[in-house]
């Protein structure tokens, strides 16, 4: 190994390369909003609503306020404003646009039934005539929603019961044949991508799996500061295959730097040389698809915080909470808080904290009490109400 760091140091690197080292300065508008997306490289999509999509919450979380109508306009707005498109990055996401062409090896594959789960891939094999009369619709008809296209008579059963026209669209996203050209409400609307994706972009020189995988790790390794093969493969979904030879080809080429760091068992990488803070001094509520703490095992090396989501848990088996954001502050992940917004009352609900020290700090407490103020005037909500168990907590640290 050429360098070696301290756990405090890789901490710091990967907040720096996460956006929280800087603290914003004016109004936030659609070039800050731009430019914060592109240092991350992707933010996930997810369906659950309890507080506000989680896609918004990332640029909150490090940039503070701004209105989400920004976010909406690069991702879904007019073609000169839009900068992003959806598709799988980290599971569904926003990505920007000049990553299309990273990722039309793995719409080929896609289309060839990899990479995408056995019931879809099954699917397009089966329903080849159903895939391309959908197909057809969205040409003639410009972008649709799965809706208006199902033929289904029978109730639609919870979670994930596609009707067979979403099944099709769906093949038809993860093949790269049609994209999403905005949505309605949370439904995506489909379209043709030569009518949603710029031209340049689409006719770009095809780039071979390996290149493209490449450049993917090394915007994987400048939006993680450090990491290991596992971090850096997570962060775009790569296969490890794929991951471990493109990553032996970027050390020996130099572009990728074996580090080691205090305590972790695996070699780590940065992307050349690190530039490390002496500090980095922000305070942040994150969601729980914040790409800070993704890759769990990476959130527990770095924080010594062991995070899973317990949405899908019953709640008589739940520890923590529905919707648990962690609470970081300077360097530390230092509470869980479980939120929710309760629109129709105009509130923010704190249904529980759980600290991870005994007492925290007067300091920290304050600053943990301005992010959740910040955040329901972010969501427009009038107040911010404590439950007895987060009462308590809080009164008792």
């Amino acid at each position: 190994m050429s360098l070696s760091l301290s756990l405090a140091q890789a901490r710091r690197l990967a907040l720096a390369a996460q956006g929280f080292a800087r603290t914003p300065r004016g109004a936030i508008g659609h070039r800050q909003l731009r430019a914060q997306i592109e240092r991350l490289g992707v933010l996930q999509i997810d369906s659950v609503n309890a507080l506000v999509r989680s896609h918004y919450l990332p640029s909150f979380s490090r940039l503070g306020h701004y209105e989400p109508t920004l976010l909406d306009e690069l991702a879904w707005g007019k073609p000169k404003r839009r900068s992003l498109f959806e598709y799988w990055g980290h599971e569904a996401s926003l990505l920007p646009l000049e990553l299309y062409p990273l990722l039309r090896w793995r719409m080929r594959r896609s289309a060839d039934g990899q990479g995408i789960y056995r019931q879809l891939a099954e699917f397009g094999v089966r329903q080849r005539e159903l895939i391309q009369r959908v197909l057809q619709t969205v040409r003639e008809q410009g972008a649709l929603g799965a809706g208006s296209l199902s033929t289904r008579t029978e109730r639609a059963g919870p979670w994930w019961d596609w009707s067979a026209e979403k099944h099709a669209l769906e093949w038809l996203f993860a093949a790269g044949e049609v994209t999403v050209a905005g949505r309605r409400g949370f439904e995506r609307l489909y379209d043709l991508p030569e009518r949603v994706i710029p031209a340049e972009l689409l006719d770009h020189p095809e780039l071979d799996e390996a290149e493209a995988q490449r450049q993917l790790l090394l915007r994987a390794a400048d939006a993680l500061g450090v990491a290991t093969e596992r971090d850096l493969r997570d962060y775009f979904r790569l296969d490890a295959v794929d991951s471990k030879a493109r990553i032996t080809e970027l050390v020996e080429a130099g572009e990728l730097l074996p580090v080691a760091v205090q305590g972790w068992k695996q070699p780590a990488y940065c992307h050349g040389e690190p530039s490390i803070a002496r500090r980095v001094k922000a305070s942040a509520l994150l969601s729980p698809f914040d790409s800070l703490i993704w890759e769990r095992e990476r959130t527990e090396r770095l924080f010594g915080f062991r995070y899973r989501l317990e949405i899908y848990t019953p709640p008589a088996k739940r520890v923590y909470g529905y919707y648990v954001l962690p609470f970081l502050h300077h360097e530390r992940l230092l509470a869980r808080v479980d939120l929710r917004s309760e629109r129709a009352q105009g509130r923010l609900a704190v249904h529980a904290v759980h600290l991870e020290e005994a007492v925290l700090s007067e300091e920290a407490l304050q600053a943990l009490a301005g992010e959740l103020r910040a955040l329901a005037q972010w969501l427009g909500l009038g107040e911010v109400v404590f439950s007895p168990q987060a009462q308590r907590c809080l009164m008792h640290c």
